[in-house]
């Protein structure tokens, strides 16, 4: 009779008994750690290792799976080493796992162990029952009545039938050991897949102990601790086959393959994803982070289509732009004489030197960019609403729908399990579970120490942005300085369009971006650090603290430039009697071009976006590559030996438990660019979406080829990320608001317009004339006059005034240089448009978050009659269950229900857990 005694929980490890010595051989096979496997130890010894296929996942029997591998190579501290090995090992097959050694001798490099483990029925059903896995019971015969409308015209985009769904759709419910023959179980051996399989082996590894008296150090315990001190170097699951060609064992599924062929190609971009085989083979956190990558994309397609339009526009009203025909005219521009944009080294300027910038911000300040914040405020809604369905979808025919319960009790952390010192009862479930003994004063100062750190890298942050500032005020000097003979005149095609304000914002986006790329690898390990010190319970809210961090240090790290260009460049820089300087420092605040900031910002944008995307990709993509062409060096060299599949795979890179974290950390931050910046750029949904085709199928590729199969994970959402994107679409709401207020030049015009129009006629005429104000050149400060030669040869002492880019009285003016009435205006103007802006858009982004429900109808009505039959069908089953046991009993009075434990007997492993 089977007997769990202690917590039936996920916090305690169940040992098959009879139990083993320590002293057991581990190498090989263990004639007692199941008795259904004795038949396969007589002449295993004798099976040639050279008679197996390179791609065979079974131990040397032929007939038992390998569900996970260890290597480890012996080193100058082999003993202390060995000793735990040993002991793990031993308690392993304590646990009921079955192991086989490879020797040193028979692998490439002739000093690499491989342990491979298998989990026989007896363990696999043991932990499906304590993890609560769901597996089949019935085939579902819910007839499924969704349709698509001309749904031929999708016939190129599909994927074969058996790749879409490589498995019928079933009833499902958690697993009960007690009741297998209530589920579907034609082979015990297929029943569970290898993704399952493989999550099970590895909550068995991360709490295995590796110490003899398990309650002397609670702490000695897990496959992790023994992968950072060096005890194994390496721990992974199988993957099933080469990518390139199927397994030759009729026994071996060759999904890895399947994905390859049909996702892991570029040339499959076209494609839908075949989520269902992603889900089965790499597990549903994996799966659903592609679902959202796959549904971003395909919603970024309409941004795309809508902002090009919105460029395509300015391209076409090209030469309707009227205020840069008058900065171009020779009449109106040319004589119009600016005052220097900095001290000393900038001389005077005539205004139809930014000819070109001009035409080139028209392209993106123009009447449809109001057009665009607002249909992307929208679009954001629209995206997380609906994928919001698709995820209650996913979830209904993913089994997730009950998953977030089952995550937050079972799935703890073994790094917080060896950590707890005392028992609580829960007053939700009734059960006792342990609990980290934490005082206040210790929650107070971890909390002050952490956020203390997070705060004084964000400062280091916001240190390096003004620093680059301060290269813009001091290197815009020297360029003005270097190019006021206009030197690159002379260069061919570009020539041109370099100007000392170009040259300025694409080096001093080139250094920020520098600058980000530095600071994130070097955060990444704090934040790290800093989460591993708070000792979260569950992994789930482990990647959320990790997630809040890290998201905060980027959004710093990557934002802060565009914001500083968006909204605080040119907008504090006095007027030439009375200039503001950075900090009380020489250096003047800087001034925007007359054109306005806008085209500033679309440069700090393009480079920044672009930069980050083409950096990820050649570093996802190129650096595995290049580890594993290196690593797989021995195996190329000698064509002709084994290369088995666990040394394929060894070879591989390790996937990691963060490496998804960082994925999405990528996708959310380009999020960020192409929603709170979107209005100076029009273009940068196209760019995305260019970007997250070649990201889909190089995230596939590299997951598929070159990386190590990672442990199987289950998540119903995408986590924290969906709050972060909540967040960051109210947010892109306000910044666009603001962006078109008081970036772009789109209000003053409108006001000029409308208002001040000299002749009362619809145009822009007069309006470069209109927006410049008068300064006269006498009363300038003799610190703010450019020195001897530094102003061009045109200039003169006949020239008494300049010009500058201001809303203020003249002098001679009663009130000269004070603000104009017109600044005024314009100033209202600006906050009305915001305000009206801000309400139209939120309102009707509540009204579509409103009309559409989070869960489709169909899918509502799906979990009800699934959770009534899965009822029916339990209360069917204990019906007969109890009539068998009757019938069997006879006359006897005894009615007892089924045995809850099997009768095999399980003894913990560890009280101290």
């Amino acid at each position: 009779m089977h007997r769990i005694t202690g917590k039936a929980g996920g916090d305690s490890l169940i040992e098959m008994s009879p139990s083993d010595s320590f002293n057991d051989d581990i190498n090989g096979y263990h004639q007692n750690a199941s008795a259904s496997a004795g038949s396969f130890q007589q002449g295993q010894s004798e099976i040639d290792k050279q008679q197996h296929s390179k791609d065979s996942v079974f131990f040397r029997d032929g007939l038992r799976r390998i569900d996970f591998v260890l290597s480890y190579v012996d080193d100058k501290d082999g003993e202390r080493k060995q000793e735990r090995r040993k002991v793990y090992e031993a308690n392993l097959v304590n646990v009921g796992l079955e192991l086989e050694t490879e020797d040193k001798s028979e692998s490439e490099d002739g000093k690499t162990y491989f342990v491979k483990i298998h989990a026989p029925w007896e363990v696999l059903a043991t932990y499906a029952d304590v993890l609560k896995i769901k597996v089949p019971f019935k085939a579902n015969d819910i007839p499924d009545t969704k349709e698509m409308p001309m749904n031929w015209l999708s016939t190129p985009f599909r994927l074969p039938e058996h790749v879409m769904h490589p498995e019928p759709d079933y009833f499902t419910a958690p697993f009960n050991k007690s009741k297998t023959d209530f589920f579907l179980i034609d082979d015990k051996d297929t029943f569970f897949p290898p993704s399952v399989r493989n999550r099970i082996v590895f909550y068995i590894l991360s709490r295995c102990s590796y110490y003899r008296d398990e309650c002397a150090d609670k702490d000695k315990k897990g496959i992790k601790r023994l992968l950072n001190n060096g005890t194994y170097t390496a721990a992974f699951p199988l993957h099933d086959c080469r990518y390139t060609t199927r397994s030759r064992d009729a026994n071996c599924e060759s999904e890895r393959y399947n994905l390859y062929k049909h996702w892991a190609r570029f040339f499959c971009f076209f494609k839908e994803q075949p989520l269902n085989l992603i889900r089965k083979y790499y597990g549903e956190k994996i799966g659903i982070y592609f679902a959202w990558l796959g549904f971003y994309t395909e919603m970024l397609l309409f941004a795309a289509v809508v902002g090009t339009i919105c460029f395509i526009y300015g391209f076409l009203t090209y030469d309707d732009n009227e205020w840069s025909k008058e900065i171009c005219n020779p009449d109106t521009g040319g004589k119009i004489i600016m005052c220097p944009l900095c001290d000393k080294k900038c001389g005077y300027w005539k205004l139809n030197s930014t000819c070109n910038s001009s035409w080139q911000s028209h392209l993106f300040d123009n009447v449809a960019t109001v057009f665009f914040a607002i249909f992307m405020g929208i679009w954001v809604t629209l995206f997380l609403e609906f994928w919001k369905r698709r995820q209650a979808r996913l979830e209904y025919e993913w089994d997730l729908v009950d998953f977030e319960e089952e995550q937050q009790q079972l799935q703890l952390r073994p790094e917080y399990e060896t950590k707890c010192t005392n028992r609580k009862l829960n007053r939700i479930t009734q059960e006792t579970e342990w609990v980290l003994d934490r005082t206040a004063t210790d929650i107070m100062g971890k909390l002050l120490l952490c956020w203390a750190t997070v705060l004084l890298w964000i400062s280091l942050i916001i240190a390096c942005i003004i620093g680059v500032i301060a290269y813009r005020l001091a290197v815009y000097a020297a360029f003005a300085s270097i190019m006021k003979d206009n030197p690159t005149s002379h260069l061919q095609v570009v020539g041109p369009y370099i100007t000392p304000q170009l040259a300025t914002s694409v080096t001093a986006s080139c250094i920020n971006f520098v600058i980000i790329m530095i600071l994130n690898l070097m955060y990444e390990r704090v934040a790290v650090w800093i989460t591993d010190m708070e000792i979260p319970k569950t992994h789930m809210e482990y990647e959320n603290k990790l997630t809040v961090k890290m998201f905060l240090f980027q959004f710093v790290n990557y934002y802060s430039s565009c914001f500083y260009v968006a909204f605080f460049k040119g907008k504090f820089v006095g007027y030439p009697g009375k200039y503001e300087y950075m900090f009380g420092s020489k250096l003047r605040n800087e001034e925007c071009d007359p054109g306005g900031c806008l085209i500033e910002l679309t440069t700090q944008l393009v480079i920044v976006m672009t930069g980050k995307q083409v950096w990820g990709n050649i570093q996802e993509a190129l650096v595995p590559w290049l580890m594993n062409w290196w690593g797989s060096r021995k195996a190329r060299n000698h064509p002709e030996s084994l290369y088995s599949r666990w040394e394929q795979d060894h070879d591989l890179q390790g996937f990691g438990q963060l490496g998804l974290f960082y994925e999405y950390l990528e996708m959310v931050i380009q999020f960020g660019f192409i929603t709170l910046f979107v209005a100076s750029f029009p273009l940068a949904p196209l760019l995305a979406l260019f970007n997250n085709i070649i990201e889909v199928r190089v995230d596939a590729w590299k997951l598929t080829t070159q990386f190590r199969r990672p442990v199987a994970a289950k998540a119903h959402s995408i986590g924290a990320w969906q709050e972060i994107l909540n967040g960051m679409a109210v947010l892109s709401v306000v910044t666009n608001a603001f962006i078109v207020a008081f970036t772009s030049d789109m209000i003053p015009r409108l006001v000029y317009m409308y208002a001040y129009q000299p002749d009362g006629e619809m145009n822009m005429k007069g309006y470069i004339n209109n927006s410049l104000s008068v300064f006269n050149i006498s009363e300038i400060r003799l610190a703010n006059r450019p020195d001897d030669g530094e102003s061009p040869s045109w200039f003169n002492s006949s020239i008494t005034t300049c010009r500058y880019r201001d809303y203020r009285y003249p002098p001679g003016h009663e009130k000269q240089y004070s603000h104009t009435m017109q600044f005024w205006h314009i100033l209202a103007a600006k906050l009305a448009f915001i305000i009206i802006m801000e309400h139209v858009v939120f309102l009707v982004k509540f009204f579509v978050a409103w009309m559409i429900p989070d869960v489709p109808t169909e899918v509502r009505a799906r979990i009800k009659r699934e959770r009534y039959l899965v009822q029916e069908y339990l209360h069917n089953y204990e019906v007969e269950k109890l009539k068998i046991q009757l019938s069997q009993n006879g006359h006897n009075d005894c009615t007892c229900t089924p045995m809850i434990y099997p009768s095999i007997k399980h003894e913990v492993l560890s009280e101290c857990l």
